[in-house]
């Protein structure tokens, strides 16, 4: 039984790894995947597959969750959450967990299980926690001294990008985070900034995984 309780309304960090640590995505097709996979399970209705949805019109639909932030990596995801239907958390990372292994394993001819266990959740219960953890999931790619080597690169995405604009993906509910700013420069600084603090404290930002 999972102890944390899912309401809507209220905000989420939501992270899991690769069995074992192994990677989750092989090559940029897997990361595309997933990313799309993020986008059509986050609704209210049924869509059956990812082919079968890419025959029909975009529709309007009820999300389930609403994206804060997220970040992809070779071996494991972030995402800051807000839940937007009763159980939206819970059937959105089934639905996306689920549909994405079963791609993996038909892919690779493989069997079992892709993720470390059920996924991992915090409830982010301040507005500071949700700037500070705007940042960690934003740049969470960056944290790591030395950073990613030059052939994972590839197989990263995070929504920090579009944070400065310099994507139109318009993935995330953004305003909440970025209303608290003049500008997303300040952001940007703020971010940078924190990410110092993260690096090099992190024993104070250890309850961003537990």
């Amino acid at each position: 039984m999972r102890k944390i309780k899912f309401a809507n309304g209220e905000f989420y960090h939501i992270f899991n790894r690769g069995v074992e640590k192994r990677n989750v995505f092989s090559n940029k097709k897997d990361l595309d995947r997933f990313f799309e996979s993020m986008r059509a399970f986050n609704s209210i209705s049924p869509i059956g597959s990812l082919y079968e949805q890419s025959f029909q019109k975009e529709k309007i639909k009820k999300p389930l969750v609403n994206f804060i932030a997220y970040n992809l990596l070779p071996n494991h995801f972030h995402f800051i959450l807000e839940q937007a239907t009763e159980g939206g958390v819970s059937e959105f990372m089934k639905r996306l967990l689920g549909g994405y292994t079963w791609y993996f394993n038909q892919k690779n001819k493989r069997s079992g299980v892709l993720f470390q266990g059920r996924f991992k959740a915090n409830h982010i219960d301040s507005n500071e926690y949700l700037l500070h953890s705007s940042v960690y999931v934003n740049l969470n790619h960056k944290q790591q001294l030395g950073g990613w080597t030059a052939k994972s690169k590839d197989l990263i995405k995070s929504s920090w990008e579009e944070y400065l604009g310099e994507n139109k993906e318009n993935f995330c509910k953004k305003d909440i985070i970025l209303d608290q700013f003049r500008n997303i420069e300040e952001y940007k600084k703020f971010s940078l900034d924190s990410l110092e603090d993260i690096r090099f404290n992190k024993e104070r930002y250890k309850d961003l995984e537990k």
